[in-house]
């Protein structure tokens, strides 16, 4: 598995993620100057640093993402598109949202879809990955959620917020990816902390790495005891 990445490769794979509420301004400063430096796909934040990251990724190829109804989901679909949309017009080219799960759970997934719909369309080009926070569902109910997200056009079905009580695992990343087939890509976030962690999500069917960790994991990869 190492043999088919290079350094360049798996950090196109990484959202450098940083959604800590205490997060400052030159921490967020920070996270942008590591993801061009280290070429990710983009740096995740809260609705809150999405302009000054636009305005720090400028011109470059990092990507900014924000996250919508977040960590709960639990926001109305009104609220969460209009986050969606304000965070669209300041500068965010994806948006990582929190389904209902309280709707999930209940098994009402035409609620489930029609809430994703909305940040969907609220979204317009903007690329939507949703978080299913699997740690929560069954996993008949991850199956059904992934179809829900399928079925309301988003791009993306991701594992976790990160603040949940578990977080991403090879078992659910084949899940979902059994799930969506080829026609979605699935993101492994929550606890991906380690080279090897991302590797692994990645063989398992991960197209997309969320992980606070990038920095470490790019280091690790390159160092001279990484096996080539």
């Amino acid at each position: 598995m190492p043999g088919k990445w290079t350094s360049a490769s798996l950090a196109r794979t990484i959202d450098h993620t940083l959604l800590n509420a205490a997060a400052t301004r030159e921490q967020v400063r920070t996270l942008c100057a590591e993801a061009r430096r280290h070429g990710f796909a983009s740096v995740c934040v809260n609705p809150c640093w999405v302009s000054l990251c636009a305005g720090e990724l400028a011109g470059g190829e990092v990507l900014v993402c924000t996250v919508i109804g977040f960590p709960l989901g639990a926001n109305t679909s009104v609220i969460k598109a209009a986050e969606a949309r304000l965070a669209v017009s300041q500068g965010a080219r994806e948006v990582d949202m929190v389904l209902n799960l309280g709707a999930a759970k209940a098994g009402a997934w035409q609620d489930v879809e029609q809430d994703i719909l909305a940040v969907v369309q609220a979204a317009g080009t903007a690329l939507v990955k949703v978080i299913l926070e699997t740690c929560c569902l069954t996993d008949d109910e991850k199956r059904q959620a992934c179809l829900a997200a399928q079925r309301a056009g988003a791009q993306f079905v991701k594992t976790s917020t990160g603040f949940g009580s578990g977080g991403a695992t090879v078992e659910d990343i084949r899940l979902m990816r059994e799930t969506v087939g080829t026609g979605m890509r699935v993101k492994a976030s929550g606890g991906v902390r380690t080279c090897q962690d991302a590797l692994r999500m990645l063989e398992a069917g991960a197209d997309r790495i969320g992980a606070s960790s990038g920095v470490a994991i790019i280091n690790e990869f390159s160092s001279p005891s990484w096996p080539s």
